[in-house]
């Protein structure tokens, strides 16, 4: 099943529980959660303590995807705090099969995240030990920004990888992705689409998602 999993990064943080509820409501399938440390990314947005307030009022998944240096040194405490998913960049894992290893260890689902940038080759050494990949239709940092249409090809390679070497995997697709293109990422390959202002900047987020699941199919 294709899921929705509305990006956090885009809500009111000021009535962050109330707006995870509304898109729980408007039936959204994951909640997907930005980590940002200032550092792999210019941008700094939350840590654990916030995944742990998340856990507390929300049965959805949390999709946790960490956007930082050194993610080892943190798994630990994100899955303590209840992520479901953890996604951990290719560019920043020296030991990436050490800690994917380390993420299903703490019964996470494990994941790896590509850059617009990044080859799909650095996924051949990993691609039996994910559940899924994420694949960057922006560059990460700030939300808001408009989908890179190149990224359609490199959805379809990987899906042609994945049918053939790991089908039960899951292909997410994050950055800028909306109503007027969710269709052919979908077609493209993707599995799970990371919507973040095309929700949230939204008057109606029940119909919003409504209109993206027709889109898909």
């Amino acid at each position: 099943m294709k899921k929705i999993a509305p990006s956090i990064l885009s809500a009111d943080f000021s009535r962050l529980g109330d707006e995870v509820g509304a898109v729980e409501k408007a039936g959204a399938d994951v909640i997907h959660v930005d980590v940002m440390d200032g550092h792999f990314v210019p941008n700094i947005t939350i840590g654990p303590l916030v995944v742990q307030g998340l856990r507390k009022l929300t049965s959805l998944p949390l999709d946790v995807h960490l956007m930082i240096e050194n993610p080892e040194r943190y798994i630990e405490a994100f899955a303590l705090a209840g992520a479901d998913w953890i996604t951990v960049h290719a560019e920043t894992c020296p030991r990436l099969k050490t800690t994917i290893k380390k993420i299903r260890g703490l019964n996470v689902r494990p994941g790896v995240v590509l850059k617009p940038a990044t080859s799909l080759k650095i996924l051949h050494p990993v691609l039996d030990d994910l559940d899924l990949v994420l694949i960057m239709s922006v560059n990460p940092g700030f939300g808001g920004q408009s989908f890179i249409p190149s990224t359609l090809k490199k959805i379809e390679r990987l899906r042609k990888m994945v049918d053939q070497h790991r089908p039960s995997l899951e292909i997410e697709v994050d950055g800028g992705v909306k109503i007027d293109n969710i269709r052919d990422v979908s077609a493209a390959g993707g599995d799970i689409f990371v919507v973040g202002t095309g929700i949230f900047k939204t008057e109606n987020y029940e119909e919003t998602i409504k209109k993206l699941r027709e889109e898909i199919g």
